[in-house]
């Protein structure tokens, strides 16, 4: 026998219904569940803000609550430098369609400017970094996919190697 919640044609109560019986008349648990409409409170108009802060509760401590890792920095570092990097190929996608003159144009007027080689890897490596940053990090998370490297004390030591490698690159980058 299939059993099964029915409500009444109401809406407002609903009965345990166990099957059918021997003549095709319903067989009813000895429990009968009532169900009320929710009346709203006076206070429901108000906000789930306004309410919390009537009743003295913080708001959201997620972030007060938590003790800063550098695994969590990187994870936080991680997808800012996934949105830098869509916002360089906005840009630059932007930038091609609407811009005049083409891309060596462009490296001759920055050149034209003599900015110093200080300056000037500077300013390479402040673009290249998110790059760098975002492909060996990306790397470090396809090696956890196989499995590898999972436990806490490598989880630490290849996020301090994804860091250094990924200051390497964009320092190699930035002095081409």
């Amino acid at each position: 026998m299939a059993l099964h919640l029915t409500r009444a044609l109401c809406g407002r109560s609903a009965a345990l219904k166990l099957g059918t019986g021997q003549f095709g008349s319903p067989l009813l648990a000895s429990r009968t569940i009532v169900m009320k409409p929710m009346v709203p409170r006076v206070d429901d108009a108000a906000s789930h803000d306004e309410r919390n802060s009537k009743l003295g509760r913080p708001l959201s401590p997620h972030l007060t609550i938590y003790k800063y890792e550098i695994t969590m920095v990187f994870s936080i570092t991680h997808r800012i430098t996934g949105m830098a990097l869509g916002a360089y190929m906005a840009a630059f996608g932007v930038g091609a369609l609407v811009c005049p003159h083409d891309f060596s144009y462009y490296v001759d007027v920055v050149e034209s400017w003599k900015l110093s080689a200080p300056t000037l890897m500077a300013a390479k490596f402040i673009l290249a970094y998110p790059f760098t940053y975002h492909l060996a990090n990306g790397m470090r998370h396809l090696l956890w996919d196989t499995g590898k490297c999972l436990k806490i004390k490598e989880v630490w030591s290849t996020g301090y190697t994804m860091l250094a490698v990924s200051v390497g690159l964009a320092a190699i980058l930035a002095a081409m």
